[in-house]
């Protein structure tokens, strides 16, 4: 019996963030952290931060993340929540102090 080997199909992590503009800086600093952290993992492809410009009372940062698969994008979070937790860090608890609107998901090619 011939067994055709499973394509792993690549999963995007795509994260907007409403951030006060007084809130930007210390949030940029916490996200180039993580951007930095997230790009060591393995299977990462690609790890872009984008930021829109101002209006009313926020800055649209978005994070899209390519991963090589769904596998290797649930053992990054598996790491970067032990990594937070070593920490010390609560990113919920982070963004509600900075007043940033999260808006999170996970996208699959069609």
């Amino acid at each position: 019996m011939t067994t055709t080997p499973t394509t792993a199909h690549p999963a995007f992590r795509v994260d907007r963030f409403d951030v006060p503009p007084t809130a930007l800086e210390p949030f940029m600093a916490r996200l180039r952290t993580t951007q930095r952290l997230l790009g060591e993992l393995e299977g990462c492809r690609q790890n872009l931060v984008l930021q829109g410009t101002e209006r009313g009372d926020s800055i649209a940062v978005v994070t899209i993340v390519e991963w090589s698969s769904e596998h290797a994008m649930a053992a990054a979070k598996t790491a970067m929540q032990a990594h937070y937790a070593h920490e010390g860090f609560e990113p919920a608890a982070f963004m509600r102090e900075l007043r940033v609107r999260p808006d999170m998901d996970v996208y699959r090619p069609v």
